[in-house]
């Protein structure tokens, strides 16, 4: 299994994933030893620091005050994490540009979605400028 198909299987609490299309990488070919190319862009799975790091070296945003943001807008984010639709819309200029996504472990004392089972949390960027979330039991 890929750590891609791990961190969504919910089996990488300690990593990070970050999806970034072409558009915003442009070469994806020196990124594609460190992910796995999907249909419009790469999704990088990789330990939690070092995934903020990057999304920040990349997209030019602090990851955690990215996904604060996010978390005002509730939308539809794929569950291979590569895209999403955004709630402004769809079609030309609702592109997802990236996303930021991490999971959690099932916690019944918190109750709610973490007493199901392992959550993962996806932030994601439209072209259009919308940033939006989701959360899901794994």
């Amino acid at each position: 299994m890929s750590a891609y198909e791990e961190f969504l299987a919910g089996d990488r609490h300690d990593h990070v994933a970050v999806y970034l299309s072409e558009s915003v990488v442009g070469d994806l070919g020196p990124l594609e030893s460190y992910g796995e190319r999907v249909e419009d862009g790469i999704v990088l799975v990789v330990p939690g620091d070092q995934g903020r790091s990057v999304f920040k070296q990349v997209t030019g945003m602090d990851a955690m005050e990215f996904s604060q943001q996010a978390m005002d807008t509730d939308g539809d984010v794929a569950d291979d994490l590569a895209g999403g639709t955004c709630p402004e819309g769809d079609g030309d200029g609702h592109a997802t540009r990236f996303v930021f996504a991490f999971s959690e472990e099932q916690n019944e004392e918190v109750g709610g979605l973490y007493a199901e089972g392992a959550v993962m949390h996806a932030y994601a960027h439209c072209e259009c400028g919308t940033d939006y979330s989701e959360r899901w039991v794994l």
